[in-house]
C-alpha cells in the first residue's frame, strides 16, 4: 500500500497526527458513517441512472438522439468539472463537499419529482436535472476518495478501499432494480423523488462525522487554482503507471458509453423488456461486483497485479460481445443477459478495485484529489462525447450492429494495459513517495 509509515506520523505539510486506527475499521464511528452515507448515495446515483433515461425512452418517447443528448449532457461535468473539483477537494474537509452535494442533489431530483407530477417536466427541464445531478455527482466522487486517506491508517487502505468498493457494487444491485421497477410500476416523478430520498439519508450520515481531517497543504497559502490543477495533471502525465490508467480508463469509458447508450435502446426496443425486466439485467452487475471486490483482496496479490488487470478487462469487456447475438424477450434471453452482467460486474470491479489500490499506491497524500480527478477527466471526460457516438450509430447503422461495434471497442483499453508498465506490475504495489514542500511531488517527470 502507499507507505508503511505509521498512522501517528504527521500527515504531509499540514502538521497534524493522523489518530490512530482502531484494530478494525467497523469500530470507528466516523469510517462507518462514511460508509453508511457512501453506500445510500451510491444507491440513489445508481437509480437515477436508470430513471432519467428510462423516462426519456418510455414517457417522453424520445429518440436515439435525443437519448445520447440526454446522457452526454448528465456526463459533461466529468469533462468540464472533474480537474476543478479536484483541486478544490484538496483544499477543503470532504465532509463538507460530500454534505453539499448530498443536499444540492437531493433538491434538485425533489423538484423533478414535483415538477414531473404537476405535468411541467419535459425533455429540457430533465437535461438541467442530468446536468445538475450530474456536476454534483464529480464532486461528490473525488470528495469520497480522498476522504478514505484521511480519515484511516495508511495500513487500513485496503480494506476501507474493499468495503466502500463493496458498498457500491451493492448499490449496484438495487439502484438499477428500483430504479427500473419504480418507473415501470410508480410513475417517473415518484422515482426521481424516490432517488432524492437516498441523498437525504447520506446527508444525514456523513454530516455526522466528527473526525477533524488533516487536510495536506492547508497551513500555507493556497496555490492558485490553475496551478493545483497543473500540479495533478503533471503528476498523471509524468508517472507511466498513472498515465496509463488514465488512457486505458479514456479508451474504457468513451467506448462504454457508446455502448450504454445503444444498450439502452436495444433492451426495450429490440428484445422488448420491460423496465422491471432492463433493472434487473443491470443490477447483475451488482453481485458480479460484490465477488470482483473479494476476488481483488485476494487475486494481485497471488498472481500479480499487472496480470491480473490485463485478464480481468479482457474477460470483463469481451462478455459484452455476446449481447448482440440476443433476440426475444424470452426467460432464456433475459438468464442470458443477467449472466453477461453478472460476469461484467465480476471483472470490471476486479479491475476498479486493482487499478484504485495501485493509484493510491503512487499518489502523494497531498496529490489524492487532483489525482483521482485527473483520471477521472481523462477517462469519464469521454464519456459525453461516447454518448453522442452511441445515439448518431443507433441512427444511422441500426441497433445490433452498432452495439456490436461499440462493445468491440472496448476491447482498446486491455490492449493499452498489456503494452504498458501496468502490466508488469508483480504482487507488491509500488512503495509510495511523499510531496514535496508545495504539495507537488518532486518525483515527477514534467511532460
Amino acid at each position: 500500500m502507499p507507505s508503511a509509515s505509521s498512522a501517528s506520523s504527521a500527515d504531509s505539510d499540514s502538521g497534524e497526527p493522523v489518530p490512530s486506527a482502531p484494530s478494525s475499521l467497523w469500530r470507528d464511528a466516523d469510517f462507518r458513517r462514511l460508509w453508511v452515507g457512501q453506500t445510500v448515495s451510491q444507491l440513489g446515483e445508481q437509480a437515477c441512472t436508470v430513471v432519467l433515461p428510462l423516462f426519456a425512452v418510455l414517457t417522453l418517447d424520445a429518440g436515439a438522439g435525443q437519448l445520447g443528448a440526454l446522457r452526454a449532457v448528465g456526463q459533461a461535468p466529468l469533462l468540464l468539472l472533474s480537474l476543478f473539483a479536484g483541486a478544490w477537494v484538496d483544499r477543503w474537509p470532504t465532509r463538507t463537499v460530500m454534505v453539499l452535494t448530498d443536499a444540492g442533489r437531493a433538491l434538485a431530483l425533489g423538484a423533478t419529482g414535483v415538477a414531473g407530477l404537476l405535468g411541467l417536466l419535459g425533455l429540457p427541464a430533465l437535461l438541467v436535472v442530468a446536468f445538475a445531478v450530474g456536476a454534483l455527482s464529480v464532486f461528490f466522487a473525488v470528495a469520497y476518495q480522498a476522504s478514505l486517506v484521511r480519515l484511516v491508517a495508511r495500513e487500513q487502505l485496503v480494506r476501507g478501499n474493499s468495503a466502500l468498493e463493496g458498498s457500491r457494487s451493492a448499490a449496484q444491485i438495487g439502484g438499477p432494480a428500483l430504479g427500473g421497477a419504480s418507473v415501470s410500476l410508480l410513475s417517473a416523478p415518484i422515482a426521481a423523488a424516490s432517488s432524492a430520498l437516498f441523498f437525504a439519508l447520506s446527508f444525514l450520515a456523513i454530516r455526522r462525522i466528527r473526525g477533524r481531517e488533516p487536510i495536506p497543504g492547508r497551513s500555507q497559502r493556497p496555490a492558485r487554482t490553475g496551478r493545483r490543477i497543473h500540479e495533478g495533471l503533471r503528476l498523471v502525465v509524468g508517472d507511466p503507471l498513472l498515465r496509463t490508467v488514465g488512457l486505458a480508463s479514456a479508451a474504457f469509458q468513451f467506448s462504454f458509453a457508446a455502448m450504454m447508450t445503444v444498450y439502452l435502446l436495444f433492451l426495450p426496443r429490440e428484445l422488448h423488456l420491460s423496465g422491471t425486466a432492463i433493472g434487473l439485467a443491470l443490477a447483475a452487475t451488482g453481485p458480479g461486483a460484490l465477488l470482483g471486490s473479494l476476488l481483488a483482496a485476494r487475486l494481485p496479490s497471488r498472481f500479480g497485479y499487472g496480470p491480473v488487470l490485463v485478464c480481468a478487462a479482457v474477460l470483463g469487456d469481451g462478455v459484452l460481445l455476446s449481447v448482440p447475438a440476443l433476440h426475444g424477450s424470452s426467460a432464456v434471453t433475459v438468464l442470458a443477459l443477467l449472466a453477461v452482467n453478472f460476469v461484467f460486474g465480476t471483472f470490471g470491479q476486479l479491475v476498479n478495485v486493482t487499478v484504485m489500490a495501485v493509484r493510491q499506491a503512487v499518489t502523494p497524500d497531498g496529490m489524492q484529489g487532483r489525482a483521482a480527478a485527473t483520471i477521472t477527466f481523462a477517462g469519464m471526460g469521454t464519456t459525453p462525447l461516447g454518448s453522442l457516438l452511441g445515439g448518431f450509430l443507433a441512427a444511422e447503422w441500426g441497433l445490433r450492429g452498432s452495439l456490436l461495434v461499440t462493445a468491440a471497442g472496448m476491447m482498446l483499453s486491455p490492449v493499452l494495459m498489456a503494452l504498458s508498465p501496468l502490466a508488469r506490475l508483480g504482487r507488491v504495489l509500488p512503495a509510495s513517495r511523499d510531496a514535496g514542500p508545495t504539495g507537488s511531488s518532486p518525483w515527477i517527470r514534467t511532460p
